[in-house]
C-alpha cells in the first residue's frame, strides 16, 4: 500500500461496514462506514477533476475537526494535488503568508467566517482561484463565480462520473511511496513558519512503524479535537486511522468536546500537556468545593495510587495489602474519575509537544491511565522517541522509535534519522540543508543525553535556550517552568537568567482556578489584571515559586535555575499577540524585546513599575492596556547541602 488513497481502497474492501468516521451533529452521533466514506471521497475527487484542479496543485483546508476535512485531505491526494491544513484560528495576516507561500490556487473551508478571511486577503493572493465552503449558514448572498458549496462539489463530481472517472483513477495510479501526502506549516516559535513537505512513505512507515509498537488494531476508538494543521492530529488521524482502520470520532464543538469525550469513551487517546494541565485543575478545583467527606476520601485514597498506582500499571511486585486498597480506591475514587474525564477506556494514551510537570504525569498513571510521553517533530513525522510499557517515566522520554537512529552531539545536540524524516521545507533550500544533512540527520534543535543504566533519552530543553548564569550554572529555563505550571493557579510560565548573576521570571495566572478560589474566598474582581495584582494572589504565587526553588536547588546542575525576582503579568500570553505559537508554545524572543521594560525592573530591584502594553482583540482590533505591576523577591536555597539538611 504505496499512498493513503490506496490503503483507503483497503479498507472499504476489508472493513466495508465497520465506522471510520463518526461526528456528532444536533446531539445526535452520525457515522459513515469504510465503504461509504470511499464514496464520499471519490465524489470529491472527482469533483475536484471536474473543477479544474491539477497534480501538484496546494490545496488549502481550514477548519475544526470534522470528516469533510479528512474527507478533503484524502481526496486532494487522490488528484495528485497536495493538502495544506492551516490553523483555524490564524488570523486573516497568517493564512496570506501560507497561502502565499504555498501557492495555493484553492481552498476548502467551514465557514462563512473562514470564507471572509480569505476574501479579505484575496487581492494578495495572484494564484488563488476557487473556494469551497461546507457550512452554508450566512452564504447566500456571496458572489458564487468561484465559491461554492462542498455539498455541491462532489453532486458534479457523482454527475460527472463518466466524464472524470478515467484521469481521476490515471492519477491515483501514479501515487507511490515518494508522493507528496501532505505539507504541514512549522509553528513558526523563532520565525516564519516553513512548509514541511511529507511524503506517503514518511507518513504510512511512520503510522505502521507506531501501531506495532502499541499494539493497535482495528477496534480503537479516538477523538479528532485537535488542531488539524498539526503533524500530530495528522498522524493519529489520517496516518494511524488509514494504517490500522480504526474510528475517528469527531466532537460536535469545542465547548462539548468533554462530553464528547465521555460518550466516545476512547481506548488510544492523544493530549498536549495543556489539555491534562486544565482536566487536572478542573478536578482539583471541584474537589476544593466538595463537602469535607468527600475531600478527605479523595485525597486519602490519591495518597495512596501516588505511592502504588504507578507500580500496578506497570506490573511491578505490590503487596497484596496495597492493591486491595487501591481496587477500593478505584471502586471510589479512581474509576468514577477516569470516566468523568472520559478516560476510562483508555488503553493507551500519549502526551508531547511540551514537556508534561512530573507531579502532573504521575498523577494520571496513579489512576490507572496508560500515559507516556513521546518525543517528536513535525520534521520526523512525529516519533523520533516512545515509552515501552513497563518502562514509562517522567523524567525521560524513552527509547528510539522503531526504525529511528539517534545520536548526540558534543555539544549536547540531539541528531535523528528515520523513514520519517521529511523530504524538504518547501522553497526553502537553505533552511533544509541546515537541518538535515547529505545522510538523512536531522538537527533537532534541542538538548539532551541518553541515560547509560537504561538507555532513554533525557530532554534538556532547547538547544538554543540552554545557557549559562554568570556564576556559570546550567540555565535551563523550560524545567523550571514546567515545575510551576504544575501548580493549578499557574497557567504560563517564562524564566530569563542567561548570562545573569540571577534568574527571574514572568508568570500568567490560571484564570480558571484563581477566579474560582477568589469566589470562595469573597474576593471580588472585575478582570484578569485586577485579580493577578492583587496581593493575596501575589502570596500564593510566591509559595509556589519558594517551593520550586525547593525542588530546583536539589539538583546540582539547575541550583543557579532558582527564581529571585517575579511578576504576575497584566495579560495572558495571547497567540494573537504575537507571544504565543497557535500550538501554545511561547515565543521567547518576542516576549523578551516586548516586555523588556518589565525584566528591566526586575532586575533592577525595585517595588513596582508601569507599564503599557499593545493587545489585538478578538474581533482583530488594536488597542493598549496599561498597568502597575508589583514585584516581589522570592527566597532561594543558598546551596545544595542545606537543602539535604532540610
Amino acid at each position: 500500500m504505496l499512498s493513503i488513497p490506496a490503503l483507503l481502497h483497503r479498507n472499504a474492501t476489508l472493513y466495508a461496514d465497520k465506522d471510520a468516521y463518526r461526528e456528532k451533529a444536533f446531539g445526535i452521533w452520525q457515522r459513515w462506514t469504510w465503504s461509504s466514506t470511499e464514496k464520499e471521497i471519490e465524489a470529491l475527487a472527482l469533483g475536484l477533476v471536474n473543477l479544474g484542479v491539477a497534480e501538484g496543485d496546494f490545496i488549502a483546508i481550514i477548519g475544526r475537526n470534522r470528516p469533510y476535512f479528512y474527507w478533503a485531505m484524502v481526496a486532494v491526494q487522490s488528484v495528485g494535488a497536495v493538502p495544506v491544513p492551516v490553523y483555524q484560528d490564524s488570523a486573516a495576516e497568517e493564512m496570506e503568508y501560507i497561502l502565499s507561500h504555498c501557492g495555493a490556487r484553492y481552498a476548502i473551508v467551514e465557514d462563512q467566517e473562514q470564507v471572509d478571511k480569505i476574501i479579505d486577503i484575496q487581492g494578495h493572493l495572484h494564484q488563488f482561484e476557487h473556494m469551497i465552503y461546507v457550512d452554508p449558514r450566512g452564504m447566500r448572498k456571496y458572489d458564487h463565480h468561484q465559491l461554492h458549496r462542498f455539498a455541491d462539489i462532489q453532486k458534479q463530481g457523482r454527475a460527472s462520473y463518466f466524464e472524470c472517472i478515467d484521469d481521476l483513477n490515471a492519477r491515483r495510479s501514479k501515487l507511490n511511496y515518494d508522493s507528496i501526502c501532505v505539507m504541514l506549516y512549522t509553528s513558526g516559535t523563532t520565525g516564519k513558519p516553513k512548509g514541511v513537505v511529507l511524503s506517503n512513505r514518511n507518513v504510512i512507515e511512520t503510522a505502521k512503524n507506531s501501531a506495532e509498537f502499541d499494539n493497535l488494531g482495528v477496534g480503537e476508538e479516538v477523538l479528532a479535537y485537535l488542531p488539524m494543521a498539526w503533524v500530530g492530529d495528522f498522524i493519529f488521524s489520517v496516518g494511524q486511522a488509514y494504517w490500522t482502520g480504526f474510528c475517528v470520532n469527531c466532537p460536535e464543538s469545542p465547548d462539548t468536546m468533554m462530553t464528547d469525550l465521555r460518550e466516545i469513551g476512547p481506548t488510544y487517546y492523544f493530549a498536549p500537556p495543556r489539555v491534562f494541565e486544565t482536566q487536572l485543575t478542573n478536578v482539583m478545583i471541584r474537589m476544593e468545593d466538595a463537602g469535607s467527606f468527600k475531600y478527605k476520601v479523595f485525597h486519602h485514597f490519591m495518597s495512596h495510587a501516588k505511592k502504588v498506582g504507578g507500580d500496578i500499571l506497570d506490573g511491578n511486585e505490590v503487596s497484596f495489602g496495597d492493591r486491595l486498597k487501591y481496587a477500593v480506591g478505584n471502586l471510589l475514587v479512581y474509576g468514577p474519575l477516569k470516566d468523568t474525564l472520559g478516560l476510562g477506556r483508555v488503553r493507551v494514551g500519549y502526551t508531547a509537544g511540551e514537556a508534561i510537570g512530573p507531579e502532573i504525569f504521575d498523577f494520571y498513571r496513579s489512576l490507572g491511565i496508560n500515559l507516556k510521553q513521546l518525543y517528536g517533530q513535525t520534521e520526523a513525522t512525529v516519533f523520533i522517541t516512545v515509552q515501552p510499557d513497563g518502562e514509562v517515566r517522567a523524567d525521560t522520554v524513552g527509547v528510539p522509535a522503531p526504525d529511528v537512529d539517534i545520536k548526540i552531539a558534543e555539544n549536547g545536540e540531539i541528531f535523528y534519522r528515520s523513514p520519517g524524516v521529511f523530504v524538504e521545507y518547501y522553497n526553502n533550500p537553505e533552511s533544509t540543508a541546515s537541518t538535515k544533512d547529505a545522510d538523512g540527520w536531522v538537527a533537532t534543535g534541542d538538548a539532551g543525553f541518553f541515560e547509560e543504566t537504561t538507555g532513554h533519552l533525557r530532554i534538556i530543553d532547547r538547544a538554543k535556550d540552554v545557557g549559562k548564569t554568570a556564576g556559570g550554572h546550567m540555565f535551563a529555563p523550560k524545567y523550571v517552568e514546567n515545575k510551576l505550571k504544575f501548580y493549578p493557579d499557574i497557567l504560563e510560565a517564562v524564566l530569563f537568567g542567561n548570562g545573569k548573576d540571577r534568574c527571574v521570571a514572568f508568570i500568567n495566572i490560571d484564570l480558571t482556578a484563581v477566579g474560582n478560589w477568589a469566589e470562595r474566598t469573597n474576593i471580588a474582581y472585575a478582570s484578569y489584571q485586577e485579580l493577578a495584582g492583587h496581593p493575596r494572589v501575589l502570596d500564593i504565587i510566591q509559595e509556589h515559586v519558594e517551593t520550586v526553588n525547593k525542588s530546583v536547588a536539589a539538583d546540582p546542575m539547575l541550583v543557579g535555575c532558582q527564581i529571585h525576582r517575579f511578576l504576575i503579568l497584566h495579560k495572558e500570553l495571547d497567540a494573537d499577540d504575537g507571544e504565543m505559537t497557535r500550538t501554545r508554545k511561547v515565543r521567547r524572543a518576542i516576549v523578551e524585546d516586548k516586555f523588556k521594560d518589565l525584566i528591566e525592573a526586575l532586575y533592577d530591584d525595585v517595588d513596582a513599575v508601569s507599564t503599557t502594553t499593545e493587545v489585538t482583540y478578538e474581533d482583530g482590533r488594536r488597542g493598549s492596556i496599561s498597568a502597575t505591576l508589583a514585584l516581589r523577591n522570592a527566597a532561594v536555597v543558598p546551596n545544595v547541602e542545606k537543602v539535604a539538611a532540610e
